[in-house]
C-alpha cells in the first residue's frame, strides 16, 4: 500500500520555535501588558471595541436553499459558552482576542453522543501554545497547565488566527504593538495634571495680619482672626456664607494663584494622534472634536473601511470552517460563502446623492444609446 508523505518545505526551519527557554509558549508578560493597557487608555479600549463592532454582521450561504434554513438557525442559535449564543457573538470575541493579542482561538464543542456540534467556545489564547506538525502547514495545538505542556488530542476542532505574522513565525502581531511607551507618557501627564490639581485646584488662602506700630493685643487680635476665619471656611462646607470681617491691616490671598498649570492640550494631542495613527481610527468616530475637513473625514473613512475589510478577511475562514463542520456532521456537506454587511460610515444624505448622480449618470447613457441606434 503507497502511504502519501508530504514533501518537506525547504524554507521552514527544522528548529521548533522558543520563548524564553520554553518550547511553542509565547511571552505571558506581553499579554498582560496588553490587557492592563486597555484597562489604564479608555481611548484605546474604545477605538478596539469600535472597531469589532465596526467590522459589521455576516451570512453565512449555503449552495442548496433547501438547507439555508438549517444553517441560519444554527447561526443564529448556537451556545458560546456559558452566556453567549449566535457564531456573531463567537466571532465578535474572536476577533476582539485577535486584535489585542496578535492571535485567536476557538473551539468546537461536539455531543460525544450525537456527533453534532453541541455549541462552541473562545478560549484564552494566552494558555494556547501552537507547533508546526509534520509539516509546517500542518499544527498541534498545546494547553499549559501546572507549567507543562499539554499536546490537544482534535486539532481539527480548533479554529486559531493570527495577525499579520512575521515570515516563518506561529504567532501574530498585538495591534498594540508599540503603543505601551507612548501610552506610559500620556498617563505620566494625566497623573501630574491629577497632583498639581491636587495642590493647586483646591484653593487654599493666607490671611496675613499687619499689627499696628505699637504692636499693643497684636497676639490676641491674631488668633481672633483665625479663628473666624476657620469658622468661615468650616460653615461654607455645609453650604452657609458667612462674611468675614476683620479690624486693622489684614492682607488675604490665594496660595499658589501667581503661578499657572501647564497648558497639556498639545502634547496630549500629539500623543493621541500617534495612538490613533496606529489603530487607524478616525478621531470623530471617538468623540474627538478636532478641527477637519469634510473631504478629510471622508477619506479617514475610506481608510477605516479598507481596514475593516482586512479583518473581515481574517474572520472568513474560521465563519467558513465553523459552518462546514455543522453541515457535514449534520449529514448536508455542502459550499458556503459568506456575505458581509456593508460597511456603511458615510452620511446618509451624501450616500442617497451619490445615488441620484449614479442613476442620472445611467440614465443618460442609455439614452445616448439609443440615440446611436437610431442613427446606425
Amino acid at each position: 500500500m503507497h502511504t502519501e508523505t508530504s514533501a518537506p518545505v525547504q524554507l521552514a526551519s527544522r528548529l521548533p520555535q522558543t520563548f524564553f527557554g520554553t518550547p511553542f509558549v509565547p511571552n505571558p508578560c506581553e499579554h498582560s501588558l496588553y490587557r492592563g493597557l486597555r484597562a489604564a487608555v479608555p481611548l484605546i479600549d474604545a477605538a478596539l471595541s469600535k472597531i469589532v463592532r465596526l467590522t459589521g454582521g455576516y451570512r453565512v450561504v449555503c449552495e442548496n436553499e433547501a438547507d439555508q434554513p438549517m444553517l441560519d438557525r444554527f447561526c443564529e442559535t448556537v451556545p458560546v459558552g456559558l452566556t453567549g449564543q449566535s457564531l456573531q457573538t463567537f466571532t465578535d470575541s474572536y476577533l476582539d482576542s485577535l486584535l489585542t493579542f496578535g492571535n485567536a482561538v476557538g473551539e468546537i464543542i461536539l455531543n460525544r453522543d450525537t456527533l453534532t456540534v453541541e455549541g462552541l467556545y473562545n478560549g484564552d489564547v494566552t494558555e494556547i501554545s501552537v507547533a508546526p506538525g509534520n509539516s509546517p502547514v500542518k499544527r498541534h495545538y498545546y494547553r499549559t497547565e501546572g507549567g507543562e505542556q499539554i499536546l490537544l488530542p482534535n486539532p481539527e476542532l480548533i479554529v486559531f488566527s493570527s495577525l499579520a505574522p512575521p515570515a516563518g513565525s506561529v504567532y501574530g502581531i498585538s495591534l498594540l504593538q508599540g503603543l505601551p511607551a507612548l501610552s506610559e507618557i500620556l498617563l505620566r501627564i494625566y497623573e501630574c495634571i491629577g497632583q498639581n490639581y491636587e495642590r493647586a485646584g483646591n484653593v487654599r488662602y493666607a490671611v496675613t495680619y499687619h499689627p499696628d506700630a505699637d504692636g499693643a493685643f497684636s497676639r490676641e487680635r491674631a488668633q481672633e482672626i483665625a479663628a473666624a476665619w476657620q469658622q468661615g471656611m468650616t460653615a461654607a462646607q455645609y453650604g452657609e456664607v458667612r462674611d468675614f470681617v476683620a479690624a486693622g491691616d489684614v492682607d488675604i490671598k490665594v496660595i499658589g494663584a501667581e503661578n499657572q498649570l501647564f497648558d497639556t492640550n498639545i502634547p496630549v494631542r500629539q500623543l493621541l494622534e500617534q495612538l490613533l495613527a496606529k489603530l487607524s481610527i478616525p478621531p470623530f468616530l471617538l468623540g474627538l472634536s478636532w478641527a477637519t475637513t469634510e473631504r478629510m473625514s471622508a477619506q479617514q473613512a475610506d481608510i477605516l473601511t479598507s481596514e475593516l475589510e482586512y479583518y473581515r478577511r481574517q474572520l472568513t475562514p474560521v465563519i467558513v470552517k465553523i459552518a462546514e463542520t455543522f453541515m457535514r456532521l449534520s449529514g448536508k456537506p455542502c459550499q458556503l460563502r459568506v456575505e458581509w454587511e456593508p460597511i456603511n460610515l458615510q452620511d446618509e444624505t451624501a450616500l442617497a446623492d451619490a445615488r441620484l448622480k449614479h442613476a442620472q449618470a445611467r440614465a443618460l447613457e442609455l439614452q445616448n444609446s439609443k440615440e446611436e441606434e437610431k442613427h446606425v
